[in-house]
């Protein structure tokens, strides 16, 4: 293991106990951002060359997608050591050189964690596994087949098939909710949760500013392992793979959501709040009741700082009259808690694909995402206004995809690599052949090509970070819904400083007409908009937004 010392007396941020609230979070995907040393894979190194440019986009933290060493059969989600850098990424020491230059340039740093499973080539697995009355022998959830040899229950893989693998030498069956490489940790036991509180506290150590906690609702299982009852057709709403995957064929129960959870992220919140100014986002993976447990997980002081769920992430377009459900479901059951919204990520079809947008709606999207109560992750690429690259079979990497071609192609198609030239097969990315493709059709929206054009998708993405931060009250003030309909939605940001902001977005291709509140208002002049104001009465042109501020 590299025992590099981490960084204590390099630049520091300034102190915002309060700055992840409102924040906006740029996702990198380490695979794909910049190849450093020609091997086709993107490293830290290549991260650490590209900051300036994260740092034009006025983004307040990065979050890395996992780093750690790993057999990448789920490239970095199976995790067998915590406390290392895989080579292929490389050092600690290149870990802490990012952090520094990061905090150089005022951007925060959080690191993916993935608590809930590690690879089954991490040394605790393969301790556990050798004898049942081993040191580490209930580290892992271990259960006895039925009397007919089969599972102990009906639990489902994400990735298809029985969650539960057959160990030959424990001759039991072991939990995982993901691949059979990918053993599930058992929570019920008290020296699990203390050792991965100890993982947290080693990269707290180092000055990473928080975790995106990974499935973060599937730490703890019914420790009594009841099957999950049967869901109903009409209920079926995954957001991955619906129409093929059996896993959402259940209401899930019994193998995620347990009211233990809780006990742990207070443990592992009393820990962060031994690191002032540090914050965690956790990604809660439920398609019926994610709202509701982004509630639970973010009520109070003591649990998490922020969760997202898949409400915006998924494959139906995006209407004014959706976005207000979601915003208003939100507000009852979460009124206390603190969301992070997401249009795009690495599980994910791009956006720009999945809801069909051009340039024009793709800004407006943009815009409404950042006018929004909460805190924002924005996903490499998007600020290009990047479409979902098609990879042939051939050349597929993701599992998933493998598993369901050809009606689900899986992951890889959002996780080719960034163009940042056009003058190049590789974009830029990479002297040698990337470990994915990049795809033809992102040369012309290169970095590169849209620097220099006022009009561009990233010029776009930079002024309406710009506006947001000149505007707090959009990051933090109260929101209320004035009008929605699958056309268009309006809503008022107030806070308790007395700022306010009318927001209203056309997500139509007609033009619309919404109505100002009462009082007098002025326009308030957004990157790439415009409106006809007649007294109170706002005619938008399609896929175009409005702000006004009370005069």
């Amino acid at each position: 293991m590299n025992l590099a010392l981490p960084v204590k007396n390099g630049p520091q941020m300034s102190k915002d106990p309060d700055w992840w609230r409102g924040a906006v979070i740029y996702q990198i995907y380490p695979r794909s951002y910049q190849d450093s040393n020609g091997d086709g894979i993107g490293d830290l190194a290549g991260i650490i060359h590209r900051l300036p440019y994260v740092a034009s986009l006025g983004v307040d933290a990065i979050w890395i997608s996992p780093f750690y060493k790993s057999p990448m059969e789920d490239f970095g989600y199976d995790v067998s050591d915590y406390r290392d850098v895989d080579p292929m990424f490389g050092t600690l020491g290149d870990f802490d050189a990012l952090i520094e230059q990061a905090h150089a340039l005022n951007i925060r740093v959080m690191i993916d964690l993935v608590l809930s499973h590690t690879s089954s080539q991490h040394q605790w697995f393969q301790e556990s596994r050798s004898s049942r009355d081993n040191a580490k022998a209930d580290w892992y959830v271990w259960a006895d087949a039925m009397l007919d040899g089969t599972p102990p229950n009906n639990w489902l893989s994400i990735f298809g098939g029985s969650a539960w693998a057959w160990d030959t030498d424990r001759r039991q069956y072991y939990l995982h909710n993901f691949l059979a490489s990918q053993p599930d940790l058992n929570f019920h036991s008290m020296e699990v949760q203390q050792e991965l509180l100890d993982v947290a506290r080693f990269w707290l150590e180092r000055g990473v500013d928080g975790f995106r906690l990974d499935t973060i609702n599937f730490y703890v299982h019914d420790k009594d392992l009841k099957s999950n009852p049967a869901l109903p057709e009409d209920q079926r709403n995954s957001t991955i793979a619906p129409e093929v995957n059996p896993y959402n064929f259940q209401d899930h129960l019994y193998d995620k959501n347990q009211p233990e959870n809780l006990d742990f992220l207070r443990r592992l919140r009393a820990v962060m709040d031994e690191y002032p100014d540090t914050a965690a986002v956790g990604e809660v993976g439920d398609a019926q009741r994610g709202l509701e447990i982004i509630g639970e997980y973010t009520a109070g002081d003591d649990l998490m700082h922020m969760c997202y769920a898949f409400d915006f992430l998924s494959p139906d377009p995006l209407d004014g009259q959706k976005a207000a459900k979601v915003l208003t479901d939100f507000e009852e059951t979460a009124a206390d808690g603190w969301s992070c919204w997401a249009f795009s990520n690495h599980d994910v079809s791009r956006h720009a694909s999945r809801w069909s947008l051009d340039t024009a709606s793709n800004k407006t999207m943009t815009a409404l995402i950042l006018s929004l109560r909460g805190s924002v992750c924005l996903y490499q690429g998007e600020e290009l206004g990047l479409t979902e690259a098609y990879v042939p079979f051939e050349e597929l990497q993701d599992p998933y995809g493998k598993q369901f071609w050809p009606k689900y192609k899986g992951r890889d198609g959002c996780r080719t690599p960034m163009a940042w030239t056009a003058d190049s097969p590789n974009g830029g990315f990479s002297d040698t052949k990337p470990w994915l493709p990049v795809a033809l059709e992102h040369l012309g929206r290169s970095a590169a090509a849209q620097e220099n054009d006022g009009t561009s998708m990233l010029n776009f993405y930079r002024d309406a970070i710009k506006f947001r931060k000149a505007h707090p009250v959009l990051a933090k003030g109260d929101l209320e819904i004035i009008e929605a309909d699958e056309h268009k939605i309006s809503f008022l940001r107030r806070d308790g400083a007395g700022a306010a902001m009318f927001c209203a977005f056309n997500l139509s291709d007609a033009p619309q007409t919404v109505t100002l509140p009462d009082g007098d208002w002025d326009t308030i002049t957004h990157s790439d908009f415009s409106a006809n104001v007649t007294g109170k009465t706002v005619e938008l042109p399609a896929h175009q937004a409005y702000f006004a501020q009370p005069v």
